[in-house]
């Protein structure tokens, strides 16, 4: 009775370098779609919290009332946390507290403050793209030499049994095929997804800075609303 065609029969088939090429494109998979589904998540809950925060640093009286509210209420996006060092900077300032890194003046120690916080969300906004970027890139090309390995793992095989008519060809050689579909299946949700999340940080970045002249503005050309 012939042998039914098939992944199973091709991974009973694959030797050990099979079995690892395989291994490392399930690896990257999970990989990938832990980042996808996580950093979605977290992009997604973030963007509310800006959104509120923006909402409410709007629709405060003063930078006095929002310093206070920025006391209480805990920095839980990256908005939050550049208006509170900025605030902290100003609060400084008003203060007449004399510090190295103000020696350059008030203006240029605020600039700095900000740059410096815009440089650390565009540090964490990066995580995981490597491993996608990685993914998506090496892949395909892993599937690839899988295939190669098992097509020549199976011609060998074929030829130490001395039947070599098309039809014993044709399955072990389809069956190898496999492994360029799995590299393929893997590589195309992580470069849709590096893609996705690389415009959503630069459009967040892009606000990010805007916001952080807005907030320059306000500290340095004073607060028209303050007592």
């Amino acid at each position: 009775m012939e042998q039914s065609l098939g992944f199973a029969h091709f991974l009973a088939q694959s030797d050990m370098l099979g079995k690892i090429v395989l291994a490392l494109l399930l690896l990257l998979s999970m990989a990938s779609w832990y980042l996808i589904i996580t950093k979605a998540l977290a992009n997604r809950s973030e963007r509310q919290r800006a959104d509120a925060f923006l909402k409410r640093f709007w629709e405060a009286p003063s930078l006095q009332a929002m310093q206070v509210s920025l006391g209480t209420a805990p920095t839980d996006n990256a908005f939050a946390e550049l208006a509170r060092q900025a605030l902290l900077v100003n609060a400084e300032n008003q203060s007449g507290v004399q510090k190295l890194s103000a020696a350059g003046g008030m203006s240029e120690y605020l600039t700095r403050v900000l740059r410096n916080s815009i440089d650390q969300e565009s540090a964490k906004v990066e995580y995981g793209l490597t491993v996608l970027a990685s993914a998506g890139s090496a892949a395909p090309f892993v599937g690839l030499f899988g295939t190669v390995w098992g097509i020549y793992h199976a011609l060998v095989q074929i030829g130490m049994s001395g039947q070599g008519t098309l039809d014993k060809v044709a399955g072990p050689v389809g069956e190898a095929l496999i492994m360029t579909a799995v590299g393929l299946a893997v590589a195309i949700p992580a470069v849709l997804a590096y893609n996705s999340f690389t415009r959503r940080n630069r459009l967040w970045l892009a606000k990010l800075d805007n916001f952080a002249h807005d907030v320059y503005a306000l500290i340095t050309l004073g607060d028209k609303h303050a007592e």
